[in-house]
C-alpha cells in the first residue's frame, strides 16, 4: 500500500497538540497574548519585494531525511535577512522536519523580517502558540481542513493578529479560499507522495481570484522558473531546500537575487 505521509503527520500532529494542551492549557495561552509585540506584515513585505523571497529554515523532510542536521537559526536567519530574503518560514514540526517552536523565539530577536510559522496547524490553539513564539503569520494547508474550519482558524488568526497564507495542491481545494485569506499557496508538492512538479503552480494559478497574493512552494530552484512565474502573477515564492543542501543558505539566497536582479537589467 502506498504511504499517504499527509495522513501520518496529521495523525501525530493531533497527538502533539492533545499532549501539549495537557501540559499548558489553552487559557494559559491566551493570558499570555495580552503584552506581545506589534506583528509585521509578510503581504505587504512581498508586495514591496522585487523578488518576493520567503527564505526557508528547515533541518529535514520526509522526503529528503536530513537536509542540513546542523543548521543553527543564530547563523541562517541573519544570513538570510543580510542576502535579501523578503520573509522567513521556520519549519517547527519536530518528528518530520527536524523543527522546534524554539527556533522561532530565536529568530524573532535576530532579524526584523517577518516569520511564517511552518507547521501542520490543526487546531486553534496551534495559533495560540505561533502568537507568543513571535511569528506573523501562519500556514494553513487546505488537504488538512475543511472549508469551515479554514475560516475559522483564518477568523483567529486575524482577531491575533496573524497573517494567514492557505496553502492548496488541487483544483477539489479551491473553496478552502475566502475572502478573509491573506495569501494564497500553491504547493509544487504533492503532501501525500511527496512528487513535485512546478507546472502545478502555473496550472492552478488560472484559476485562482485576481485580487490574492500568490506564492508558489516548493521545487524551486532556478531563476528561470521564478521569472516565468512572475510574469504568471506570483509575488512570493517560499524556497528552503535548494538553500539548505548547500549548508550555506545565505550565500546561495544571494547568489540567487543576484541572477534575477541581472536577469531584470
Amino acid at each position: 500500500m502506498k504511504r499517504d505521509i499527509l495522513s501520518e503527520i496529521i495523525a501525530n500532529k493531533r497527538f502533539e497538540v492533545d499532549f501539549q494542551k495537557r501540559i499548558i492549557p489553552l487559557e494559559q495561552l491566551q493570558e499570555g497574548i495580552t503584552e506581545l509585540r506589534p506583528t509585521l506584515s509578510m503581504k505587504a513585505n512581498l508586495a514591496a519585494s522585487s523578488t518576493g523571497i520567503i527564505s526557508e529554515f528547515k533541518r529535514r523532510s520526509p522526503s529528503k531525511d536530513w537536509i542540513y542536521r546542523d543548521a543553527k537559526i543564530e547563523e541562517v536567519i541573519p544570513a538570510y535577512e543580510r542576502a535579501g530574503a523578503s520573509a522567513l518560514s521556520i519549519l517547527t514540526d519536530e518528528k518530520y522536519f527536524g523543527g522546534a517552536m524554539r527556533d522561532i523565539r530565536t529568530a524573532r530577536p535576530l532579524t526584523s523580517l517577518p516569520i511564517l510559522r511552518k507547521d501542520f496547524i490543526v487546531d486553534e490553539y496551534q495559533i495560540y502558540q505561533a502568537r507568543v513564539i513571535g511569528a506573523d503569520a501562519i500556514l494553513l494547508i487546505a488537504s488538512a481542513l475543511s472549508p469551515e474550519l479554514c475560516l475559522e482558524l483564518t477568523h483567529i488568526a486575524h482577531d491575533l493578529r496573524l497573517e494567514v497564507l492557505l496553502e492548496i495542491h488541487n483544483e477539489d481545494e479551491l473553496n478552502h479560499i475566502n475572502d478573509d485569506i491573506d495569501m494564497v499557496g500553491i504547493n509544487n508538492r504533492n503532501l501525500g507522495s511527496f512528487h513535485t512538479d512546478v507546472s502545478n503552480s502555473f496550472r492552478l494559478a488560472q484559476l485562482l481570484p485576481k485580487n490574492k497574493m500568490l506564492v508558489s512552494e516548493s521545487g524551486l530552484s532556478e531563476t528561470k522558473t521564478i521569472e516565468q512565474l512572475q510574469k504568471a502573477g506570483f509575488k512570493g515564492f517560499l524556497m528552503g531546500e535548494a538553500f539548505m543542501k548547500t549548508h550555506q543558505p545565505g550565500k546561495a539566497l544571494s547568489v540567487l537575487i543576484e541572477d534575477l536582479q541581472q536577469i531584470k537589467k
